[in-house]
């Protein structure tokens, strides 16, 4: 117990820290998620040997890793995209999906790349949208035609590898079983969605917006064990926990619309980012194998590898964009789609528990995943300044 209250105590300390260490310095701001990582890095049994995850923080942590992903799903608001972006978006994910098979399978035939096809394929296509936003709202593009077209690039980004982890789960025998158990699941989630938007074009959300003041807190214990039932129901009907966590943030995403569900969101991303979430991430680094990335000479090829098809995957949805973009928003635009760590620690994550990657393939992923996020949208940024465009 000693042990827990020591562990946790320092995890606290390190989510503290982990966003002034991402203010520093002004001129290279990292993301927090790369901050509590390293940090976590520092502290675990790979550097310091200050921690190690207990039981207590493993459940945590485990949480932490639902609420991120019910997160993800509030922050997809496929209404305010469009039709059309989403319409490329996904197109273009699709392409790129099938490009990352091809070079997978390759560079698996060449010995350079010993990673699980379909979760590689997977980590490749990603996108990180809850960290691409906020960049994008402080440079003035949220709202611009090329903002609209990053955000859906992203939104389904991140709902495709969410999607294909669910089905991943599903048994190979009783197909056809499992199969009406999905549809089963996607009946239930569309009556939840419906009956949110009834809710939000009811006076129902006012009402419980007035409670939010209470110390009831009904909102976001509805929220709660709406996630806990989406997530019980999913793994019921054979699929993973991230398609109830995601499609219980979707559902609390389109009720909490509007001025209504501001205070909700504001209490439900305290909940989240100020406690659960840091709590997955600063765990993932405490559990880094960071001697992998000196194990084999052949680990930094791995990981330049990785950066150049991440590079490579999203620039074939070029071609569903090429009528859409500028040449010159060509670049920041494949840069800004390929910035992907925090599902890519989802998936090294999911696969460590399921015993699908070994800690060496996960290390080497999740350093590609964090390079991404560092150098990947501070080049788009620097990209669009030098050619004149809003940055």
């Amino acid at each position: 117990m000693e042990s827990f209250r020591t562990d946790l105590l320092l995890i606290a300390l390190i989510a503290m820290l982990a966003p002034m260490l991402a203010e520093l310095p002004k001129n290279f701001r990292m993301p927090i998620v790369v901050a509590e990582i390293l940090l976590g890095i520092i502290a675990g049994p790979q550097v310091l040997h200050l921690a190690e995850p207990s039981l207590v923080v493993d459940a945590l942590a485990h949480l932490g890793l639902t609420f991120l992903i019910f997160q993800v799903g509030m922050e997809i608001d496929l209404g305010k995209i469009g039709k059309r972006p989403l319409a490329m978006g996904a197109l273009g994910w699709a392409l790129s999906f099938g490009v990352a098979i091809l070079c997978v399978l390759l560079f698996q035939a060449m010995g350079l790349i010993r990673l699980p096809l379909l979760l590689a394929a997977a980590a490749l296509t990603t996108t990180a949208l809850g960290i691409l936003v906020p960049i994008l709202r402080d440079c003035g593009d949220i709202d611009t035609e090329f903002g609209k077209y990053v955000v859906a690039s992203g939104a389904i980004g991140e709902l495709g590898p969410m999607f294909l982890l669910s089905f991943l789960a599903i048994p190979n025998d009783s197909n056809v079983l499992h199969t009406l158990f999905v549809l089963s699941f996607v009946a239930i989630t569309l009556a939840a969605a419906y009956l949110a938007i009834r809710v939000r074009s009811s006076k129902v959300v006012d009402r419980l917006a007035r409670s939010m003041q209470r110390s009831g807190q009904f909102p976001v214990r509805i929220c709660i064990a709406l996630q806990a039932l989406l997530i019980l129901l999913a793994g019921k009907f054979g699929l993973d926990i991230v398609m109830g966590a995601l499609a219980s943030g979707m559902v609390v995403g389109l009720a909490s619309k509007g001025p209504g569900g501001e205070a909700l969101r504001s209490k439900l991303d305290a909940i989240g980012y100020g406690f659960l979430v840091p709590i997955f991430f600063v765990t993932a680094g405490i559990r880094f194998d960071l001697g992998a990335l000196w194990a084999s000479p052949l680990v930094p090829v791995q990981i330049i590898i990785l950066l150049a098809l991440l590079i490579l995957v999203r620039s074939v949805s070029l071609f569903v964009y090429r009528r859409s973009l500028s040449p010159a928003d060509a670049i920041p635009f494949i840069l800004y789609s390929a910035t992907g760590l925090p599902l890519i620690v989802v998936i090294t994550e999911i696969a460590l528990s399921a015993g699908l990657m070994s800690p060496e393939r996960a290390a080497v992923l999740v350093s590609a995943g964090m390079i991404s996020v560092l150098a990947f949208p501070i080049l788009a940024n620097k990209l669009r300044t030098k050619l004149g465009l809003p940055a």
